[in-house]
């Protein structure tokens, strides 16, 4: 049996970098985490760092703000999956260099875990959310370091607890508004599923300098569709408020950033179609469903079930 990768994971401390961890060891693979000092005195991210611990991970000291602690964690292991927040992609930098520097890592991972930034067709509109992931490619791109880029699309967590419903906490029971004409199709995939996905690819060749795409049957609708499986879970039909393509372009120029985030992601994915406009193959890409068909993962409809 070919030995498994030791995997480094920076982020554990945020909620989908402890369900890295915890698919990384439940896939057998030697596991570490880089993990900030600060951390450790947070009750919290202690706690959630001690049962990686007691699990089999091993926690390394440093952060990306410090070369030297960078360089000793990156000898121990041989692939590296980096999931700090979208806010901080560009703290990467270092990263790279340091993964350059080493010499040693077969697999280097990314912060980007949405949409592919190479596809959306928002440009200018979303304050350099994506052309900052694109920066982060380009650099490895450029390094010569081997790669996967995961390009996962909506976290279910995001938007769909709402039924994609700006400002809600849950779905609506009465009216709804739907944007555009309601059959531009969005991908929505649970944090640990992705996961699971993720770790699926550090030892496989056939996901080497490739982006995965994950849209799990069962997890790719259209607003209209999402509406219909929450009316027949709720057995009862809802107003539908449809707001067109130039109305929300207009909310969105009224509203301040951030304010308009959720809006401009709408557009993005339900209007325009960033995540499934485009045929996987032909991108040059490759479906994590169809390479790992055994993943088990939540769809929409089961999540949906628990938000009754």
């Amino acid at each position: 049996m070919e030995k498994k990768s030791r995997v480094l994971i920076i982020g554990t401390t945020g909620r989908l970098g402890h369900h890295l961890a915890e698919a990384s060891l439940r896939f057998s693979h030697p596991t570490f985490a880089l993990v900030r000092d600060s951390s450790f005195s947070h009750p919290l991210k202690s706690q959630n760092l001690q049962s990686l611990s007691n699990a089999g991970a091993t926690l390394l000291r440093g952060s990306l703000q410090e070369e030297a602690s960078l360089i000793e964690a990156l000898k121990q292991v041989d692939v590296v999956i980096c999931a700090i927040s979208s806010t901080q992609v560009l703290d990467q930098k270092l990263l790279i260099r340091a993964i350059k520097q080493v010499g040693c890592i077969k697999r280097f991972i990314p912060s980007e875990f949405g949409l592919d930034p190479d596809k959306v067709q928002i440009s200018g509109m979303d304050y350099n959310f994506y052309s900052r992931k694109a920066e982060i490619r380009r650099l490895v791109e450029e390094q010569g370091i081997p790669y996967t880029f995961v390009s996962c699309n909506f976290f279910m967590s995001y938007l769909l607890p709402s039924l994609v419903q700006p400002g809600l906490t849950s779905p609506p029971r009465d009216k709804v508004t739907i944007f555009g004409h309601g059959n531009t199709k969005g991908v929505f995939v649970q944090e640990k599923d992705i996961a699971s996905f993720t770790i699926r690819t550090v030892d496989d060749p056939r996901t080497l300098n490739k982006v995965l795409y994950l849209r799990p049957p069962g997890n790719v609708y259209s607003m209209n569709e999402l509406v219909g499986i929450w009316e027949a879970k709720i057995a009862k039909m809802l107003q539908k408020i449809y707001v067109s393509e130039e109305e929300l372009l207009n909310r969105i120029t009224e509203t301040p950033y951030p304010g308009n985030r959720d809006m401009i992601f709408i557009y993005s994915a339900f209007i325009k179609g960033d995540q499934t406009y485009f045929d996987i193959g032909a991108s040059g890409g490759v479906d994590g469903t169809k390479l790992y068909p055994d993943v088990n993962y939540t769809t929409i409809s089961e999540y949906l079930d628990a938000l009754l």
